[in-house]
């Protein structure tokens, strides 16, 4: 029974592979994806049974760990090693995926060669003979868990944070960063050759209380606040946009409850709800629901019943992104004759967009600095008075 399972879950191993990698084929030089469906079914057995027989290496020494801890860890250690080309290399993920299955295969063939001694293709793909007499062994249970519980694990948590740092660095081009004590946002002034100073500050609609005293003490009087905030002034939204819950459950507050730059001038610079398609209105509201009304059940099924129309990502991007950067880029302009200097308290995914364009219009930037906007809230640092980081370059 042990050589039917450990054969049946290389046979699977290998047809994964080779489901995979002629559909990254087609897909690659054709476009054509009539087998996402089989490969994914393919998969999911793959990997169940590669579950199964990755525990039983725990439970029995009988399964030769040198042949088969290849096999089981094959997929989830390619997954983990996706996620940097996920982050960097967007672009190219089908090549990539392509270039992993032909790995997948050759690996499973190479493993396959090596249990029969040969190409034979007898069955079962692993012979009793292959398997180790010994049925039990607390030896081998304890250091199985023991690897697991203090290395494996360790690692892998470890390496995803790592990635998780990088992506959020990757993707907001350096405004946010993820640090062992929390996230961090970089607040930065660009100049100009005549003198005029744009600040781009990046904010989070929830954050620790003094991350928004700060900001707002640092602004000074003679500036102009070109504030983020869409209106509704046709009562669109059925549910008002509030953090209030999320931020409530981690202990952090909403940005409107202590961000007031009340020594500077604001100004509104965001646009009004009805600029929106009504897709991205009707999204706006499902989403709200969730926030006002909590995570229950019966929001939870609103949310899965909804779909989304064709192009919805790049409607909802365009709406909540490109045309509010652009409106704001639009009052910036008719601002640069003004003597004041400009401070744009928008949010972290907005900055990339806002920072391409003023650079392009002559402005360099000239320093920055750091604030905690969210501090991890471990065991040893509760009592830990929030301060302010800062850098210049």
């Amino acid at each position: 029974m042990l050589a039917f399972i450990i054969s049946l879950c290389l046979g699977l191993f290998l047809a994964d592979a080779v489901v995979s990698l002629v559909d990254d084929s087609l897909i690659l030089l054709f476009d054509i994806r009539v087998l996402s469906t089989v490969r994914g079914v393919v998969f999911f057995f793959t990997l169940l049974l590669t579950v199964v027989v990755y525990g039983l290496m725990g439970l029995t020494p009988m399964i030769p760990k040198r042949l088969f801890l290849p096999v089981t860890l094959f997929n989830p250690l390619g997954a983990l090693a996706m996620i940097p080309f996920v982050i960097y290399f967007s672009s190219r993920l089908q090549r990539i995926s392509w270039v992993m299955s032909l790995c997948q295969l050759l690996f499973g063939l190479g493993i396959l060669y090596w249990v029969q001694g040969g190409f034979k293709l007898r069955w079962p793909l692993v012979a009793e003979n292959r398997l180790r007499l010994r049925g039990f062994s607390w030896l081998n249970l304890s250091g199985f868990l023991a690897m697991n519980l203090l290395v494996v694990l360790p690692v892998a948590l470890v390496y995803l944070a790592v990635c998780a740092a990088l992506a959020v660095g990757h993707f907001s081009e350096g405004f946010l960063a993820l640090r062992p004590g929390g996230f961090t946002v970089q607040v930065r002034e660009y100049t100009r050759n005549d003198g005029k100073t744009i600040q781009l500050v990046p904010m989070a609609h929830i954050g620790e209380a003094d991350f928004y005293q700060k900001l707002s003490q640092s602004f000074p009087t003679n500036a102009v606040v070109l504030m983020e905030g869409v209106t509704d002034n046709s009562n669109l939204l059925t549910n008002r946009i509030t953090y209030k819950r999320m931020a409530t459950s981690l202990g952090l507050t909403e940005q409107h409850e202590e961000f007031h730059p009340a020594r500077a001038k604001m100004v509104m610079a965001d646009m009004d709800v009805e600029q929106f398609t009504p897709n991205t209105i009707g999204f706006l509201n499902l989403v709200m629901l969730i926030h006002a009304g909590g995570l229950n059940l019966e929001n939870v099924l609103r949310l899965l019943q909804f779909s989304p129309p064709p192009n919805f990502e790049q409607q909802l991007f365009d709406d909540l992104l490109r045309k509010r950067n652009q409106h704001l880029l639009s009052e910036l302009q008719r601002r640069l004759s003004q003597p004041e200097q400009i401070i744009v308290p928008w949010g972290v995914a907005h900055m990339p967009g806002i920072a391409q364009a003023i650079q392009a219009s002559g402005f360099r930037l000239d320093q920055t600095h750091e604030y905690t906007v969210i501090r991890f809230r471990f065991a040893g640092n509760k009592a830990k008075r929030p301060r302010r980081e800062a850098t210049g370059s």
